[in-house]
């Protein structure tokens, strides 16, 4: 029985009988009682600050080790690698350049500076080499692995689990290979990743506030509800999924599902909280400052990291009024820096519209998204066949992008059960991890004749990690179960994580270009839509 709950006789004190249910004179099964708005509102998040930091620290620092071992190999005879070829030469052009590409003859400069940018400074700090063009990804992968266990750490209310969060994402062959390659994606993802943490922390935030409103007896004060004034977390979100647009346009897809989140627990923390209108006072209240946070903010930000671009004279398309476009006409009041810098975007679209497999052909390693989930079909980043030191004449150095399949290949049962959670129970936590997940994979079925790729999956594989967690803390149970069904739990998430662990390790040759021979090699290919 709940605590707090009054019991008249054998019926919860104030309900009313439900005729017809029960048998005449058997008394009607008991109700729980209210707890009240501010029980409604929530678990706090875990107390144990120093613990929570301490197993951060630990599950980083194994992190940095991994991501940053041996960083500078394998290359293609000294030059980059795969895709490499593209963002690696446009961030030294960055270095020479003081920050911007200015050679219109490469026409695939078609993705905003801010990734590349990052890869500059590795390349400053360290040179034009493989550690040179992979330190930033490797640097923001270790952040990526950071913030998923924090953010693991407040969905569950564990820092047991936040940890573990950060330790699948760890092993999670398709982060590792991106988190140590001169590409885009995974700023990307640290980016994404870093809004939904600030978006937590956001709603943390608002329900403790409005618990002392209720605890205040304030919250009837309008009809309405309070008034939040600033809200930093939200603020730091948009920054940060602008951010994540200034690296991909596919950031976009984000802003739009994290403000539709936003809205939705708006909307609940006041019902909770017993707000008499809490729709409206959702509008009066909380959608002007969010529409300045998660839209106007993103977009300030993004145009903000055009500002090497802006600053240069060399910069591409940089001054196209007068030339391309006209000095007249209905937007000549609009300042030439933004319309030469719209006609840039006009061609970058042009180009990513373009790229289809009927006009480019087929890659070789190109898959379509309901490929995705299960990592059905890897990409081969590197293959050499005259390498040496596997022991035998004959051996195999590649570098496969590939998710370890037992963290991912239960995807599709791990989403169905959080969509059944999200849908029967209402399930915060799950709501939270689907909306990440959706915005990073579904976009991507809006035009299927597109040239697409598995490293796509980059920003969603935090929260298919997540949404594993999240299953694991089901297995393993609440304090109210029996010490049989809880240690059934244990077992079974313990034998699902040693799995995932020696599945990683495993692959380990074929995520670092290690080495081995061609038997091994063979034996790396588990299913024929690998080779």
């Amino acid at each position: 029985m709940a605590q707090g709950t009054a019991i008249s006789g054998s019926r919860v004190a104030g309900a009313a009988p439900e005729p017809g249910l029960t048998p005449r004179g058997t008394p009607p099964p008991l109700r729980r009682a209210d707890p009240g708005p501010a029980a409604r509102l929530g678990t706090p998040p875990p107390s144990d600050r120093l613990r929570g930091w301490l197993v951060t620290a630990g599950v980083v620092l194994v992190a940095a080790v991994l991501r940053l071992v041996n960083l500078g190999e394998p290359t293609d005879r000294g030059t980059p690698v795969f895709d490499e070829k593209h963002y690696v030469p446009q961030a030294w052009e960055m270095v020479r350049n003081g920050g911007i590409e200015n050679n219109p003859g490469y026409e695939k400069i078609v993705h905003p500076p801010l990734g590349k940018q990052l890869i500059a400074l590795g390349e400053a700090a360290f040179g034009y080499d493989g550690v040179g063009w992979r330190v930033a990804a490797a640097l923001a992968g270790v952040l990526t692995v950071l913030l998923v266990v924090r953010a693991g750490r407040r969905l569950t209310r564990s820092t047991a689990l936040g940890g573990l969060a950060g330790a699948l994402l760890i092993v999670d062959g398709l982060s590792h290979v991106q988190s140590r390659m001169g590409m885009l994606d995974v700023f990307g993802a640290l980016f994404v990743v870093a809004a939904f943490a600030a978006l937590l922390c956001d709603r943390d935030d608002v329900r403790a506030r409005m618990a002392r409103v209720v605890a205040e007896g304030r919250v009837g004060d309008t009809e309405f509800g309070p008034r939040w004034g600033v809200r930093w977390w939200r603020l730091a979100a948009g920054l940060s999924v602008g951010l994540a647009c200034a690296v991909k346009w596919n950031g976009a897809y984000y802003v739009a599902a994290f403000g539709l989140l936003c809205v939705l627990w708006d909307v609940t923390v006041r019902r909770r909280a017993g707000v008499s209108r809490p729709w409206v006072g959702t509008a009066v209240r909380d959608l002007a400052p969010a529409l300045w946070a998660l839209a106007l903010v993103p977009v300030l930000t993004y145009v903000a990291s055009w500002w090497a671009w802006f600053g240069s004279e060399t910069g591409i398309d940089r001054h196209q009024v007068g030339r391309e476009l006209g000095t007249g006409g209905l937007f000549s009041w609009v300042p030439d820096a933004l319309r030469s810098l719209w006609y840039y975007h006009a061609r970058a679209l042009e180009f990513h519209s373009g790229l289809t497999t009927a006009s480019a052909g087929r890659h070789p390693w190109e898959s379509k998204p309901w490929t995705w989930p299960m990592g059905l079909r890897p990409m081969l980043y590197r293959y050499s066949d005259d390498a040496s030191g596997c022991g035998e004449a004959d051996c195999v150095s590649a570098v496969m992008l590939i998710g370890t399949p037992a963290l991912w290949w239960p995807a599709i049962p791990v989403l169905a059960w959080g969509l059944w959670r999200a849908v029967t129970r209402a399930d915060w936590r799950w709501v939270a991890v689907l909306v990440g997940y959706g915005a990073g994979f579904l976009p991507w079925f809006l035009n299927l004749d597109r040239q697409m790729y598995y490293f796509y999956m980059m920003p969603v594989a935090p929260f298919l990690v997540l949404a594993t967690v999240l299953v694991m803390g089901q297995l393993l149970g609440r304090t109210g179960h029996t010490e049989r069904r809880r240690r059934i739990g244990l077992l079974l998430a313990s034998a699902w994580v040693a799995l995932i662990l020696v599945n990683f390790v495993w692959l380990w040759p074929i995520l670092v270009g290690d080495p081995i021979t061609q038997a091994r090699w063979q034996a790396e290919l588990w299913l024929p839509s690998w080779r």
